[in-house]
């Protein structure tokens, strides 16, 4: 199995509070890991000794298999509690000191980032006039100017409207699908990690309390997709012949249960539709990760 990050009984005190207790993670490639937890948990303090911005007091992290650490953090990138960027410059002179710093012979990509998080026709406006989302979309362009195979990001939709999470939530999806990026990413809003992540480690007093898998968190929390459509007899036939699916059961009101296949939502959908039958109801239930993690930590985030 290929590990594209590890971090090995992580510990970090301030005083004489430990922050962080021997936390460890392993992320494979173009995985997206949702590190969650309280406030104080030790989220940003981890992050920040990947980042190499504050030192461990023991413990070792190897990025792609090595300790140099200097040298493949060239390979990462990281917004750590919020984008760094001159609000007196433009997106484009933003973009174009990182470009100088990192040494990025390509000015075309400059363009192609600006186009991809939606920035390209900000001209003259300086950053200091940007929206919130506006300064989280230039911070994930900068950070995704070096073309890194890793993404560090701490609370990267903190304090932005619906759309400005949705948009994203998108480009991040978009960054692993087509560039096979790994992600780590921490939120206070876990219904829209939940819709992202492929992996979850819930942190509390700097230790881990657990890491599961997308697949493992819906059979942990017993989620379920309920679909109702015009024809119950036929559409059970379509899932047992088509999707071959029979972790199934149906309700007294003719609704359908499904146990399996969660994570392939579209491919359910688009089978029974090209069937000709109309889907009436179509939702997973269940217990959400919010509920899921208050359980595991006792509070709220």
């Amino acid at each position: 199995m290929e590990y594209v990050m590890e971090l090995d009984q992580l510990s970090k005190s301030y005083g004489r509070k430990k922050v962080v207790d021997g936390f460890s993670l392993k992320m494979e490639k173009g995985h997206v890991y949702g590190l969650i937890g309280p406030n104080g948990a030790g989220k940003t303090t981890v992050m920040k000794m990947m980042a190499g911005l504050t030192g461990a007091d023991s413990g070792k992290i190897r990025f792609f298999g090595s300790e140099n650490l200097d040298k493949m953090r060239d390979r990462v990138s990281f917004i750590i509690e919020e984008p760094y960027m001159d609000l007196s410059m433009t997106a484009r002179q933003n973009m174009e000191y990182i470009r100088r710093l990192r040494g990025i012979p390509d000015q075309g990509r400059i363009d192609e980032l600006l186009a991809f998080v939606g920035l390209e026709n900000t001209g003259k406006k300086i950053a200091g006039q940007f929206s919130l989302g506006m300064r989280q979309r230039l911070g994930l362009a900068m950070s995704m100017l070096p073309g890194p195979e890793i993404m560090v990001l701490d609370e990267p939709i903190n304090g932005l409207d619906p759309e400005g999470i949705i948009d994203i939530r998108n480009m991040l999806m978009e960054l692993v699908r087509t560039r096979k990026v790994t992600i780590l990413i921490s939120s206070h809003i876990l219904k829209e990690l939940s819709e992202l992540c492929t992996d979850y480690a819930i942190i509390r007093e700097g230790k881990l309390v657990e890491e599961l898998s997308h697949e493992e968190l819906l059979q942990k929390t017993h989620t379920r997709l309920a679909l109702q459509t015009d024809d119950v007899t036929r559409t059970a036939t379509v899932i047992e012949e088509k999707l071959n699916i029979h972790d199934y059961k149906i309700t007294h009101d003719n609704e359908i249960m499904i146990y399996e296949r969660l994570d392939e939502l579209k491919k359910i959908s688009k089978t029974v539709t090209d069937q000709g039958l109309i889907i009436t109801r179509f939702n997973l239930e269940g217990e959400s990760l919010e509920e899921y993690y208050i359980g595991k930590v006792g509070e709220k985030s």
